[in-house]
This record gives C-alpha cells, structure tokens and sequence, in this order.
C-alpha cells in the first residue's frame, strides 16, 4: 500500500494519493488549496496513474484544485451531494460575501464528470475498496473513507475534519452543527478497532486507540452518549 500525503496551501490542507503500490492506478483526496503542484510531485515519484478524485467535504481549502487536477488527468470527482454547492459557491460554505476575495486565484466550479457520494457506498477504485461513511457535523455533506484491514496493514480512515489529532472539526460555519458532529463521532468513530490509522484534513497521523484515550472531544462523546453537548471546536476551515 502506498499512501503519500503533503499539506497544501494557506491552510495547509492535506492532500492523500492512495494507490496498491508505486507504479499503479491512484485516487486522490481531498486536492484543496494550491495542491496542484505537489500532486505532480507525488505523481512523478512514484509513477502514479490518477483514476478519481474523492472529497471529504466541499470547503474551499479541500477542494480547490479539483478542476485542474481532474482536467489534467481525464478523471471523476466524487462528492457527497449536500455539499456539491460549494465548487461553484465557495463563499457560502464560508459564510462570506459573493465577491468577497480567498486567498488567491482560485479556479471555483464543478470538473467536466462530477459523481455524487452516498453513506454506506463502497468505491472500487484503482484497485482499492474505499467505504463512505455520511459525517455530517462541520459540513452538511461532510463524509469520511476507510481503507480495510489487509494483511499486516491496519484499517485506515481518511477523516477529512471530522476528528483531528486532540481535536474536532469545527462547527460554526455554515452548514455546521454540534449534535450531527457528535453524533457523527459516535457512529463513524467510536466503533472503529484501536488501531485504525487517522489520516485527518488538518495536522499529523493519529489512532483511533490514541484519540479514544486523550481526545478531549471522543472522550466526551463515549462518556456522555446520546444527547451529548460540545464543547466548540475550532479546527478546520
């Protein structure tokens, strides 16, 4: 398995290419701000093939690069559909106002083959079983993907910012909310074995084991259960 990830621009959003193996299919996740250059990067070294790009969600700093990715490689972008607005609208999953100007030039709309993501979908893509896991909470159409256990490889899940290392994503954007965020790490997170590798939007790798002992956030959630307030979180976009 090889999974290469590097943070890309202003807010330093990671950006995965998941392939079988150097040489083969890829997907990519989650190109955001200025990715573009660095998924050539990763491309190169490694002799990749792009098949698909995959979101976590819609925000701007996660999704940035997708049409130029996706133009220069001939592929699909997959997204969940409550957050598909944001391509073309960035500025209303910010709460800014249109015209308002990012952090520089952005090219803002949907690629040419645009897909939409559904809870419970299993993507089969450049050789890889990918499950989408619905996680709303910091966005309306927030999503997470799980690599299995395979061999002497544990479990990982691509997080996007929905769980951090010692933190969560934040909920005061439009589209937010803390009881589908709570509710999202309870079903999506909790459930998972120690050893789940996290690979979040923001920040370094973490565990499921090492989240459930020191996260102050999962820690309230499996200690509260149902019915659980948050405290605000204020990581992410």
């Amino acid at each position: 398995m090889l999974i290469a990830g590097f943070p890309a621009g202003a807010w330093g959003t990671n950006c995965y290419l998941v392939a079988p193996a150097p040489g083969e299919e890829c997907v990519i996740i989650d190109p955001g701000h200025q990715a573009a250059p660095g998924v050539e990067d990763v491309i190169r070294k490694h002799r990749l093939k792009p098949v698909a790009v995959i979101l976590t969600h819609g925000h701007v700093d996660h999704v940035a690069s997708v049409v130029p990715v996706c133009g220069a490689h001939g592929v699909p972008a997959w997204i969940h559909s409550r957050d598909r607005y944001m391509l073309s609208d960035p500025e209303k999953g910010l709460g800014r106002a249109i015209g308002m100007p990012l952090m520089g030039e952005l090219t803002v709309g949907e690629p040419d083959d645009l897909r939409e993501l559904t809870d419970g979908a299993a993507l089969e893509l450049a050789g890889l079983e990918l499950s989408v896991a619905h996680a709303p909470g910091h966005t309306q159409g927030s999503v997470t993907f799980r690599l299995p256990e395979a061999a002497d490889i544990p479990s990982v899940l691509f997080a996007g910012d929905l769980l951090f290392a010692g933190s969560v994503g934040r909920t005061d954007l439009p589209g937010g909310d803390p009881a589908d965020l709570l509710d999202s790490l309870a079903r999506v997170c909790l459930p998972l074995d120690d050893s789940t590798v996290v690979l979040s939007g923001h920040g370094p790798q973490t565990t499921i084991g090492q989240e459930r002992a020191t996260n102050p956030y999962l820690r309230q959630v499996a200690a509260a259960g149902p019915g659980a307030r948050l405290d605000a979180p204020r990581r992410g976009m």
